[in-house]
């Protein structure tokens, strides 16, 4: 297999040249249009594809770009400055180009992984149920071995992708006996078929125009070579394996709202008189552009420093953690302050401000809550600083 090249400092600014003049030229004349319909961009899908975006960190071996974690959370950046929602397009599909690449046998990897670098695939990671988020263990979905297949039933929520997806990576139990339950866990590559069913898209307060599905496997069944890496039992350290990077990117996301919410400020600022003189002037609103943009810029580094260490293959689970927990929290404060400094308008859909503000809660809750975020962080700190 041909070595990944390595990318320079220039090639990166080409690259983010490229998307962010995209963004600018097609991407944010149709924002609102989406957005506020809740309609699934699908014209701006297929740009994606001709860009490359769906295989931005799929080796260039497989057909895709190979872009290092930091340039990608760059890239997620400038997306989500402009319309965070394609952004999650993306995420869960390369959580699932990830899984493969790190996990798959190498009969998975060829097949699946030039197809999900083109868009031909898309991906959709099925996790969550009605009954279980965080605690992944808790899943009822399971799956039983059938001479040369497995038969699935379940369901599962909140899946990204899911209307609009190709193939899903689903967790399931195989063992709902094993203890600890872990051990019964394995994760599928599951495409389309008959007993698959989209049972309903969920209405949100923000994350529009991407769908949110809940699915239903009733008597699915998939060969078992499609089991991830081709041995049961593994699933659960594959599911949490795969949410590093997908920290990053929801991390990255934060920063890309927070930062749009600080920079929609200050040009409104700027513009806006009161009592004889631009509102910027004003102390009051000077302290709350200080202080979001020392936070715009805090969660920017976090990102960053989660990304060198994921790139350099080591782990990494908390600093992916504190930048998911400090971006989240960051564009979610960003977002109100900027609601206040814009006043009325803030609150008005003519303004991006008011999507900002719908839009940052889910990165307080995505990939992990933040409750959870610090727990992680926590137990981290006491294994690495041990007495």
């Amino acid at each position: 297999m041909a070595a990944e090249r390595i990318f320079s400092r220039e090639d990166e600014s080409q690259i983010l040249a490229s998307i962010e003049s995209w963004l600018e030229k097609e991407v944010r004349p149709v924002t609102k249009k989406y957005e506020q319909a809740d309609e699934y961009p699908h014209d701006l899908v297929e740009q994606m594809k001709e860009l490359g975006l769906f295989g931005l960190t799929i080796p260039e071996a497989y057909g895709g770009m190979g872009l290092p974690p930091t340039t990608y959370a760059k890239i997620v950046t400038a997306i989500a400055e402009v319309f965070m929602s394609i952004g999650g397009i993306i995420n869960s599909h390369l959580m699932l180009g990830t899984l493969i690449h790190r996990f798959g046998t190498e009969a998975q990897k060829d097949h699946f992984l030039p197809k999900l670098a083109t868009g031909e695939l898309r991906g959709a990671l099925c996790l969550t149920e009605p009954d279980a988020g965080t605690d992944l263990q808790g899943i009822k979905t399971h799956a039983k071995r059938d001479g040369d297949h497995y038969v699935l039933n379940g369901s599962k929520m909140w899946i990204t992708n899911g209307m609009y997806g190709s193939l899903y990576a689903v967790l399931t139990k195989t063992d709902p006996h094993a203890k600890p339950a872990h051990k019964g866990m394995t994760m599928f590559l599951a495409e389309r078929g008959p007993g698959f069913t989209v049972d309903r898209k969920l209405k949100k307060l923000g994350y529009r125009s991407v769908e949110s599905v809940g699915l239903s496997f009733n008597d699915f069944r998939i060969s078992a070579d499609r089991v991830l890496g081709g041995e049961e039992g593994h699933g659960f350290q594959h599911a949490v394996g795969g949410l590093e990077l997908g920290r990053i990117n929801i991390a990255a996301r934060g920063v890309g709202i927070a930062n749009a919410a600080l920079q929609d400020s200050i040009r409104y600022s700027q513009q806006r008189k009161t009592f004889g003189k631009p509102i910027c002037e004003h102390q009051a609103i000077q302290l709350k552009l200080g202080e979001m943009a020392t936070r715009v810029e805090a969660a920017r580094l976090l990102t960053e420093q989660a990304a060198v260490k994921y790139e350099r293959g080591e782990r990494c689970d908390m600093e992916a953690g504190m930048a998911k927990l400090f971006a989240s929290e960051c564009a979610l404060f960003c977002s109100q302050e900027a609601m206040r400094i814009h006043g009325g308008y803030g609150y008005s859909a003519e303004f991006d401000i008011e999507r900002y503000y719908r839009d940052a809660p889910l990165m307080c809750i995505g990939e992990g809550t933040n409750e959870i975020q610090r727990i992680v962080i926590a137990k981290s700190l006491v294994k690495r600083f041990p007495i």
